[in-house]
């Protein structure tokens, strides 16, 4: 029997105790969410620095009221109140410009009417009159703008114009929609009679920042849920090497891990031209057409809305979870069946509308399509894989770390005295039997039996103190489609 503290020359009696926790760890890993995003020019915080944070008010009052940061943050939390949240805060880049757009008001009301302007999936109200003048109307909607202070636009009127301009820079600013009477008049909103009233979308928004300091700082803390607002190409790269199997989270040296989810704003045909340019298994792209709601809320709103499930199953399948915080599209604009397969054909993740408009998650999957050769492969196709190896690998490596972190090597066969600091491969073997038995047990593989049979433990032959492991496990799958013939008849059997 091996003591780690209790020495063996020992003469003073009687009693000496030492404690041994390598039989009873069953930590899992910290399951952190990262929320990469823009703050405002104003805020008085270092960035690229990332923080933990708890609070959509918080996060406004230190990284400005409607920042990126700050809308994400509530669409999270309107989602996931569990989880442990760390904000990266990045600043606008020096040749970044800000998007903008007009709101034009060309006669009063024929009668008292309310204006319900929708701003980035946010509404504003203000009241006509039939005695107001289109530079009285449009400074009484700026000032109801800039009064809304979650909004990502300041406003400015003038002479019946109202410009408005995103708070943060960027090509994001693109998305920020503008319309009028999302509710329609079921849900009692109508223009007024007369009342002439445009809007020019946002427009003219170029550039994101430059995330190679931000990520840098992140260190070797873990992050499993990276929500980036960027979709430019050259921020999915830079998320795609900071993840990559050969030198970023996945590889071997760091064993980090961690996943991207972001959401795309485009019609059918731009969105199936982005997914199939990319090919991540360690990024997922949502789709969203024609939504009040900006892409880059929608990205932090259904991260929220998967986090919760994989931390508590990383095997249970995500369809049917409700996003909350954002607005579906209207009816008209939404992707019908086809359209939503061949999306997830091209890399892009879909969600679907309830009749009382409650968007729910249909599937997400990741940007992976086709090996090195260029052939389909459908091996990273869900996220529930990503997350399954993820917590897989994770509980062999705790047990490995616990059980064997001292042991002396031996080779099979050899006679050792029981209770020695001696590990052989097949004890070594046994134990990842043991460890794939309990993780069947608890839901995340199958087919112990074929398991055991294929497992490999051995020595090195190069290297007396290595033991190389061919690990062979099936990893749960979810039930996705059920598929019925309903072979029918019209008369009983003779």
């Amino acid at each position: 029997m091996n003591f780690q503290n209790i020495p063996s020359n020992l003469r003073t009696p009687l009693f000496y105790a030492e404690f041994d926790n390598s039989q009873a760890n069953t930590a899992t890993a910290t399951q952190r969410t990262l929320i990469i995003g823009q703050m405002l020019t104003n805020a008085a915080v270092n960035p690229n620095i990332p923080v933990i944070e708890s609070s959509a008010s918080n996060t406004a009052g230190i990284y400005g009221a409607g920042s990126m940061l700050h809308n994400q943050m509530a669409a999270y939390l309107a989602n996931d109140i569990a989880g442990e949240i760390y904000l990266l805060p990045l600043v606008d880049g020096t040749s970044m410009v800000a998007a903008t757009g007009t709101i034009t008001l060309t006669t009063a009301p024929s009668e008292t009417g309310v204006i319900s302007l929708y701003v980035a999936g946010q509404r504003v109200q203000t009241t006509v009159l039939s005695t107001d003048t289109v530079t009285s109307m449009a400074t009484a909607l700026t000032a109801a703008i800039n009064a809304t202070i979650a909004l990502p636009v300041t406003a400015a009127s003038a002479a019946g114009v109202i410009t408005l301009t995103a708070k943060n820079k960027g090509t994001h600013g693109n998305s920020i929609d503008l319309r009028l009477n999302y509710l329609g008049s079921a849900g009692g909103e109508a223009t007024p009679d007369g009342l002439g009233i445009t809007l020019t979308a946002l427009t003219s928004g170029a550039g994101a920042p430059d995330m190679t300091t931000a990520l840098a700082n992140l260190g070797d803390r873990t992050f499993d849920f990276i929500v980036t607002p960027y979709t430019d190409t050259t921020s999915l790269d830079a998320l795609k090497n900071f993840l990559s199997d050969s030198t970023g989270r996945w590889s071997y040296a760091s064993q980090l891990y961690g996943h991207v989810f972001g959401a795309v704003s485009g019609t059918y045909g731009q969105l199936t031209t982005l997914g199939e340019a990319r090919n991540d298994q360690h990024a997922t792209l949502l789709g969203v057409y024609d939504s009040p709601t900006p892409a880059y809320v929608w990205a932090a709103a259904a991260t929220g809305a998967v986090a919760g499930s994989l931390r508590n199953d990383p095997g249970r399948p995500l369809q049917t979870l409700t996003i909350a915080g954002v607005l579906a599209p209207p009816l008209a604009s939404r992707f019908e069946l086809t359209e939503r397969n061949n999306l997830l054909y091209s890399g892009i993740s879909t969600f679907t509308v309830a009749d009382d408009s409650t968007v729910q998650v249909e599937n997400l999957i990741t940007t992976y399509q086709t090996n090195k050769f260029g052939d389909a492969d459908d091996s990273y196709l869900q996220v529930e894989t990503l997350f399954l190896l993820m917590f897989v690998t994770r509980f062999i490596r705790t047990q490995i770390t616990s059980k064997f972190a001292r042991m002396k090597l031996a080779a099979d066969g050899t006679r050792f005295a029981p209770g020695s600091a001696i590990v052989t491969p097949n004890i070594i073997r046994a134990e990842l039997i043991a460890q794939y038995t309990q993780l069947e047990y608890n839901g995340y593989v199958q087919d112990s039996k074929a398991f055991a049979a294929g497992l490999i433990v051995t020595k090195s032959t190069t290297n007396p103190n290595r033991v190389d492991v061919l690990w062979d496990g099936v990893l749960i799958n979810q039930l996705r489609v059920f598929a019925l013939l309903n072979q029918f008849r019209l008369q009983a059997a003779a």
